[in-house]
């Protein structure tokens, strides 16, 4: 008997929404606060979304990191966890399964991705080497700067337009990196970087014959092609309703394919697996010899590596169930279905839709804040004053000054609302949709933000900002006056 795909599902009377094939069978209490105590919340916080409390929080669209809804599979089989520090069945059963998926002989554990990113740029990066990437994300770059290193970003001119119907927009330009390597030398390229998914720059895809291409210009000039796994399920996805070579493929080929194309792949189960770990996979006998000796040093034994066995045993089971393609569609249906909806009523969105979540473009959103003062950050405080809906900013914030303290102005200004797979209702996306669409009507009330606490690095996750005016004040009194009594 065929089973109907959630893709493929019509409906009769007009119209249609992401069907889910799932159901809720756990619950968690959300509270939804007055617009003046997410005022004040805003200021404790000093207009940095990372620093609010999730008691004064609605609904939390950060990331899809560590909080995508676990199966009812994962819950089960972290009962069954065996938490021998060395030796571990947990361990086994996990390291068979990336076996299973990638064909990777070798699988070291480590507590996430950024512990990945950093193991590998201990390893390969040296002082004066480069690492050219489709697009960089910031705990990676930071890696490679501080082992010596320096990042390329060698994105497709495309990958950068904000409105585009181009089905891989992070597609690496094999021109660019043709060019880098004969002007560098091979031997000065650490290794070549692909991102499954470019979170950076509206979370866009690469196609499965660009990693190919990719994978050739690599093997010719003896250069590491590795790949960043972190948010494979949706560019999975977009491979295989995407591209037409692939679309009689099935997710598991797909994802062997990607697998043989690269010397190492690495990702953080918090984003793939639905759990809290991550690791690094090589079929190569010598490369996992040259990286395991920091596995100790840094994460934990090998057959841990700083991860709960509990969790490990959910991604083991999260793996196998990111080969459905049922569970890969709802995030990335979802987000099409909001990018759709605030598009069609003007809202400036990135377009095709990605994975991750809805991107907005603050840029155009508040085109009268010059980006000294941070446009995204100041959408994303507007955006939880108006509605308690939590996003993160991607742009300049996200960035960090050069050495001379002058300001590295972001390709994209972009607030990130992420979609957590199945995790959120349609109404709650509609709620969202709803307050976005207000805020886009008062959007000449938001002004923008300055540093009042800089940090040196990823500053993004604990600087603080403050206002340039007292426009928040007006706008949560607008707010007040449109809303009445409502929250």
């Amino acid at each position: 008997m065929e089973v109907v795909k959630m893709s493929r599902v019509k409906f009769y009377y007009g119209g249609g929404v992401p069907l889910e094939m799932h159901k809720v069978r756990i619950v968690q209490k959300l509270s939804l606060v007055p617009v003046e105590r997410r005022l004040e919340a805003l200021k404790e916080a000093g207009n940095n979304t990372f620093l609010l409390k999730n008691k004064d929080i609605y609904l939390d669209m950060l990331t899809d990191s560590g909080v995508n809804a676990m199966s009812d599979n994962q819950l089960a089989a972290m009962m069954q966890a065996d938490d021998s520090y060395a030796g571990s069945a947990t361990f086994t059963r996990l390291e068979n399964k990336i076996r299973e998926i990638f064909g990777t002989e070798y699988f070291l554990p480590a507590h996430q991705g950024r512990a990945c990113e950093n193991i590998l740029s201990q390893v390969f990066v040296r002082h004066g080497t480069v690492v050219p990437m489709n697009y960089h994300f910031t705990t990676s770059k930071s890696h490679v700067v501080l082992n010596g290193g320096t990042v390329e970003e060698l994105i497709r001119d495309e990958g950068l337009e904000i409105r585009s119907s181009l089905p891989f927009k992070g597609n690496m330009d094999t021109d660019k990196l043709k060019s880098l390597i004969r002007e560098r030398g091979a031997d000065k390229v650490a290794f070549v970087r692909m991102e499954a998914g470019t979170n950076l720059i509206g979370g866009q895809p690469f196609a499965l014959q660009n990693l190919r291409e990719v994978s050739q210009i690599c093997r010719k000039n003896g250069i590491l092609l590795v790949l960043d796994a972190s948010l494979l399920a949706d560019n999975l996805y977009f491979i295989k309703t995407r591209e037409a070579s692939c679309k009689d493929m099935t997710v598991a080929q797909i994802t062997r394919t990607m697998a043989d194309l690269s010397d190492i792949i690495y990702f953080s189960a918090r984003k793939l697996g639905c759990a809290r770990g991550g690791g690094i996979c090589t079929a190569s006998r010598e490369l996992y010899e040259r990286i395991r000796e920091l596995i100790p040093v840094y994460e934990g034994f090998l057959t841990y590596g700083g991860m709960s066995v509990r969790e490990m045993e959910a991604i083991a089971v999260g793996l196998d169930e990111t080969m459905d393609e049922d569970m890969i569609s709802q995030g990335p249906l979802f987000i099409e279905y909001m990018v759709d909806r605030l598009d069609k009523v003007g809202v400036p969105v990135i377009t095709p839709a990605g994975g991750l979540g809805c991107h907005l473009n603050a840029m155009e959103f508040l085109d009268h804040i010059p980006q000294s003062q941070y446009p995204a950050g100041a959408l994303a405080a507007a955006m939880f004053l108006v509605s308690g809906v939590r996003g993160m900013e991607r742009g300049t914030l996200s960035e960090q000054r050069e050495p001379d303290g002058s300001e590295v102005f972001s390709n994209m200004e972009l607030l990130r609302l992420a979609l957590p797979r199945r995790v959120f209702t349609l109404s709650q996306v509609e709620y969202a949709i709803d307050r976005i669409r207000w805020l886009y009507e008062n959007r000449k009330l938001v002004g923008g933000l300055n540093f009042v606490e800089e940090p040196k690095m990823l500053r993004f996750f604990f600087g603080k900002l403050e206002p340039v005016s007292d426009w928040q004040q007006v706008l949560a009194k607008k707010f007040r006056a449109d809303f009445g009594d409502s929250l």
